[in-house]
């Protein structure tokens, strides 16, 4: 019976977590869906006082379809979805009415659309949207009062009311969305030292081998983080109200680039106490601790992506790791310790690096010599 009730109630539990996570995602989401339905009522607005009703469908559909598809986008993908919805359309008419419809024409019609989009130069992106345009206009409205360019218009008009609110009347935060993005890569490569520190410590291979695979997949986040970079940057130069975020993302963008070498170095950091553990060569505590303290200055980047004048949280564990493993290197010389003692070095470099430190004062403040100072 107490088994049974202890599944109801985990149950329950799950479901409430459930709920919550489904609340917190509409709440994220609940402005760019309102954005979409603006979107979708004003271009079908503009289009009936323009063209009257007929055709007017194409237009808050391709609101949707570019709104749905370049929120968080980068520009280059935005303008290429908003080209590829009307060149469909208008290809799909002019070969409807010469070929007529139905599945010969279709097969055809979707051919010729994507060969002109690859001939135009289009990416991936605007190939597709080329084809599911002109498969609407086959299969849902095929042109019946002769070549008129209409409903490309309509499709146009759609485009270009989601881009004007995607990057001018409400564009995405950039700032905002950097530090969202980071948080995941930031955190995992916490827990991955974490890890490593807690390994190397129990002698425990199976723990460092699983904090070994947690580095290696902390790579698709680190690619979401760069993109978001990328997207960031992009925004702030196209949306007016985003233009003076254009400092700040330049630090964010230089950062970008070390936590990614960081990761990696970390990726040989847990091979090399892997190892170590394989080998059974002893490694001294200290080296242990200089890895958690390595994690320390890992775990205050979010906050100095904040405050930036929260830097020294991020550099003072930064050295001090870096420093206490190469003090271990008097005390044994066997080649697994110098490894990862190198590779704390190394990552503390890129941490130092992340804050906008330049790479000769981050190597000269881990050996303590007085260029590093200022």
């Amino acid at each position: 019976m107490s088994s049974s009730r202890d599944v109801i109630e985990a149950a329950a539990e799950r479901s409430r977590v459930t709920v919550r996570d489904r609340w917190a995602r509409l709440r994220r989401l609940a402005p760019t869906l309102l954005m979409g339905a603006i979107a979708a009522g004003a271009s079908w607005l503009i289009a009936r006082e323009l063209f009257g009703q007929t055709g007017a469908f194409f237009a808050p559909v391709a609101a949707i379809i570019t709104l749905g598809l370049t929120v968080g986008s980068r520009l280059e993908r935005a303008i290429e979805l908003s080209v590829g919805v009307p060149l469909g359309i208008a290809l799909a008419d002019v070969l409807v009415l010469e070929l007529g419809s139905g599945v010969p024409q279709l097969i055809g019609i979707v051919f010729l659309a994507t060969c002109t989009a690859v001939f135009l130069g289009g990416g991936p992106l605007l190939v597709t949207q080329a084809a599911v345009s002109a498969i609407l206009v086959v299969t849902l409205q095929p042109p019946t009062d002769g070549l008129s360019f209409t409903r490309a218009g309509d499709a146009l008009i759609g485009c270009g009311v989601a881009l004007l609110l995607n990057f001018v009347i409400a564009p995405i935060d950039p700032i905002a969305l950097v530090r969202r993005e980071a948080a995941p890569v930031l955190r995992e490569l916490a827990d991955v030292l974490d890890g490593i520190a807690r390994a190397l410590e129990d002698r425990d291979r199976e723990a460092a081998v699983a904090a070994l695979r947690r580095a290696r997949d902390i790579d698709a986040s680190t690619q979401r983080f760069l993109e978001a970079l990328t997207i960031g940057r992009e925004t702030a130069a196209a949306a007016p109200i985003r233009r003076d975020q254009r400092g700040p993302l330049a630090v964010y963008g230089e950062a970008g680039s070390q936590i990614d070498l960081a990761v990696r170095n970390v990726r040989v950091l847990a091979r090399g106490v892997v190892r170590a553990i394989e080998t059974g060569d002893r490694v001294p505590p200290a080296v242990g601790d200089a890895i958690q303290e390595l994690r320390q200055a890992v775990v205050s980047l979010a906050p100095w992506m904040e405050d930036p004048r929260r830097v020294d949280g991020v550099i003072d564990p930064a050295v001090q790791a870096a420093r206490h493993a190469s003090a271990v290197l008097e005390q044994t010389t066997n080649l697994s310790v110098s490894v990862i003692v190198g590779q704390i070095r190394s990552t503390a470099v890129d941490l130092l690096r992340t804050v906008g430190m330049e790479p000769e004062a981050a190597r000269a403040r881990i050996r303590g010599t007085p260029s590093a100072v200022g």
